[in-house]
């Protein structure tokens, strides 16, 4: 069953097994990018981010990578509805492979990748989904090996991979992303309440960037009563006051 969601200024469609978390709308926040960028939504999923990207000041360009057709739909008549088809062009693709993925984005064309990526191995985490939310959730469709790959393929040189995932990650992340010669730059942790461990991470890389991790503020969700943080309302574009 099919739902329209509204974000501000934008409506997005979602469904049962193609929906959006709190994840996706952080790691657009942050990953916020200029007027004049290209960019490149990696497993984009029903769209979440590049239409975020679109509620004020819009980028340039900005492409929705997608494997699954179901999310894929969704995201095109969510384009459609807002009337950005000169904006966002989502794409149906499998990122592994990258000869076919140059066929919509030019290899070296963008200024910043965003992802939200599969979290799990493929053998972790919760077992009882539908095969599109294992495909969402588990590294089976790609690896974050891959991920980091085909965002290499497609950052230009100084541009920017902006990434959430698991904080228990974060070796890996750093390492996989070294390993294409993007240099971790910024963190931000993400805590869904005070004193708690924090459940997210958002982390910027450079392309050909030199050495330096910029540890930024932590991100509170909730503060101690269970109640949502100025910041975070902020982010969803909700007044505190009228709550």
């Amino acid at each position: 069953m099919e739902e329209k969601f509204r974000l501000e200024t934008i409506d997005i469609y979602v469904n049962e097994d193609h929906r959006f978390g709190t994840d996706a709308v952080l790691l657009a926040d942050f990953a916020a990018p200029y007027p004049s960028e290209t960019v490149c939504d990696l497993c984009t999923g029903c769209g979440i981010i590049p239409l975020f990207f679109c509620k004020n000041r819009p980028p340039k360009r900005v492409y929705g990578v997608e494997l699954q057709k179901e999310a894929v739909n969704l995201f095109k008549r969510s384009v459609k509805e807002n009337k950005l088809e000169d904006k966002v062009f989502p794409i149906e693709a499998d990122l592994t492979d990258l000869k076919a993925l140059a066929e919509h984005i030019p290899r070296g064309s963008v200024d910043t990748v965003t992802v939200n990526p599969p979290y799990y191995k493929e053998n972790s985490g919760k077992t009882k989904l539908s095969q599109a939310q294992r495909i969402a959730r588990h590294e089976i469709a790609c690896s974050l090996r891959q991920v980091t790959e085909a965002a290499d393929f497609l950052l230009k040189y100084g541009g920017t991979l902006k990434m959430c995932h698991l904080p228990e990650r974060l070796a890996e992340i750093f390492y996989l992303m070294q390993e294409r010669n993007i240099q971790p730059k910024k963190l931000t942790l993400v805590y869904n309440k005070e004193g708690e461990k924090p459940w997210l991470a958002l982390v910027s890389g450079k392309k050909g960037g030199k050495a330096g991790l910029d540890v930024g503020k932590p991100l509170v969700m909730r503060n101690a009563n269970g109640e949502y943080t100025k910041e975070l309302l902020n982010i969803y574009g909700m007044d505190i006051e009228n709550l």
